[in-house]
């Protein structure tokens, strides 16, 4: 057989890790392909660290980044379509962002390994790995923690109920463990083919035995977990196309159909809270008395709180909001939650001051210039307090973590999928609450305008989900827990340590080359 060339070895491997780590989440149902998804970068890196290649290592770093993202995050395109003609660009550039970040790894990864051969791929890789997926979240305006590694095993809760202890970041830091420890059972230093190359089984053992411990973690957790039942939340999903919910003429049909859907659903079945979207008002609620007055009566005739997304205003200031109507039909008595995570470019544009970009005539009303919110109101209701984090917030672990610290039973996640079209989109933005759940040991309902709407179980477990772009209403009874797990306590310390550890890692490799220096001198 023909031996590929280097070249052809190189564009395999990025292709073949594109393929494995898209299918690796949902819509795909594989989560044994976790445990691979990342094997063809640990290929690479140990060929370039057999070369010393750091400039390859740079070059090859980029493209697995920006090819194997790209594949994952193609529904990029058709959401950022509805926002500019220059989807392509935007989606062009997030990828190439992820591309640099992984570049820097390959490079860091091989340096490490090439000056100090004593650590180990298995602790290197993992760490930077994991601390890389830290920075992504952390990286101001233009953060983006969107499925990380730990999140692609969401279809396999019962594997992750132990991020009630490390968080979805200790996840992604075993699962590239045990994508090094694999190939360290099958593919030699010599780098012959993986079929040629004898099975070294201590590596192998060392990975089924963490993998039967996850397991029996889990499946304890499960049968001894105490749920707590709080009561029935009807959730409403309008199913309204993204361009006519905001067109002025088609706004009041907009209400009607959200009240009609309410009271449809408050017919069948005794609700203790009801729940509309993500910006289900189509405008400024504290503007359109009729509109108010229609939520307040909604809210006073069935006796149930109401959350629902809107827009708000404070002075100059525009906030993508939720407000919560008691049963009474009063919400100016409660604080207006402000979404704290903003999309990039979507809600704000990155590094540019929301009021200069507001000032700017023809730049549309609020589209790219919300301001980010900066309270976590707790609403009371029947079941309990519960906090509220809106679409894309869900991907953050930090607000679920912090609401739970304060004193939610349970949370609510309101959304708007419809830009995502029939993509992967609305099934990767859903499987963030499994690990929300689990982390946090908070029942979760999700309302969306389209998209998925759900109700998640403290152990990750999901009911009653809707399909894409369908009108409906679903009643269901949100379970949540009493125990505060250590996550919520410790918050995410396994990325804390990661970012130390390749800190560290960078340490020794500057006083090595300072030292090199210091010896030619």
């Amino acid at each position: 057989m023909t031996t590929p060339t280097p070249g052809r070895r190189v564009v395999g491997l990025v292709a073949l890790g594109a393929a494995l780590l898209t299918a690796s989440y949902p819509p795909f149902r594989l989560p044994i392909l976790s445990f691979v998804a990342v094997t063809p970068a640990v290929v690479l890196l140990r060929a370039l660290e057999r070369e010393r290649a750091f400039g390859a290592a740079l070059r090859y770093g980029f493209w697995y980044g920006f090819v194997t993202n790209g594949a994952v995050l193609y529904w990029l395109v058709v959401a950022l379509w509805h926002f500019t003609p220059l989807a392509g660009l935007g989606y062009l550039a997030t990828i190439a962002i992820f591309g640099l970040w992984t570049a820097a790894l390959f490079w860091f990864v091989v340096r490490v390994r090439v000056a100090v051969p004593v650590i180990p791929l298995w602790v290197v890789f993992p760490v930077a790995w994991t601390a890389v997926e830290w920075a992504i979240g952390h990286q101001g305006d233009i953060r983006f923690p969107w499925l990380g590694l730990g999140t692609s095993l969401g279809e396999a809760p019962v594997l992750v109920q132990w991020a009630d202890l490390a968080g979805a970041r200790g996840v992604t830091l075993w699962l590239a463990w045990c994508n090094v420890m694999l190939m360290a059972g099958l593919w030699d230093d010599a780098g012959c083919e993986v079929e040629r190359a004898p099975v070294r089984w201590r590596p192998l053992a060392a990975l089924a035995v963490t993998v039967c411990a996850a397991w029996w973690y889990g499946a304890w957790r499960m049968r001894t977990l105490p749920l707590r039942d709080l009561g029935m939340v009807g959730l409403v999903q309008p199913n309204e196309g993204f361009r006519e919910k905001w067109d002025p003429r088609h706004a009041d049909s907009v209400m009607a159909k959200l009240v009609d859907l309410s009271r449809r659903l408050e017919s069948g079945a005794r609700l203790d809270l009801l729940v509309w979207p993500e910006a289900a008002v189509p405008g400024w609620l504290a503007e359109t008395p009729a509109w108010d007055a229609q939520l307040a009566a909604l809210a006073r005739d069935a006796h149930t709180p109401i959350l629902t997304g809107g827009l708000h205003a404070v002075t100059q200031d525009a906030y993508n909001a939720a407000f919560f109507y008691d049963s009474t039909g009063q919400w100016r008595a409660y604080p207006v939650y402000g979404k704290h995570y903003l999309v990039p470019v979507v809600e704000r544009v990155p590094f540019v001051p929301v009021r200069l970009f507001r000032s700017v005539p023809g730049l549309g009303n609020w589209s790219g210039g919300f301001s980010p919110g900066s309270t976590l109101p707790l609403y009371p209701s029947p079941l309990g307090r519960f906090g509220v984090v809106i679409c894309y917030e869900s991907a953050f672990d930090d607000l679920a973590r912090r609401y739970r610290a304060a004193g939610a039973d349970f949370l609510v996640n309101i959304t708007n999928d419809a830009w995502y079209g029939r993509t992967a989109g609305p099934y990767q933005h859903a499987t963030h609450l499994v690990m929300r759940a689990i982390e946090t040991r908070a029942g979760i309902a999700r309302a969306a305008n389209d998209g998925i709407s759900e109700f998640v179980d403290p152990l990750g477990r999901t009911a009653s989900a809707t399909g894409l772009e369908v009108d409906t209403v679903i009643a269901g009874r949100v379970l949540t827990s009493a125990v505060i797990p250590l996550y919520v306590r410790l918050g995410d310390w396994v990325g804390t340590l990661c970012v130390l550890a390749t800190l560290g890692f960078a340490g020794v490799l500057a006083l090595r080359a300072w030292r090199e220096r210091g010896g030619e001198g």
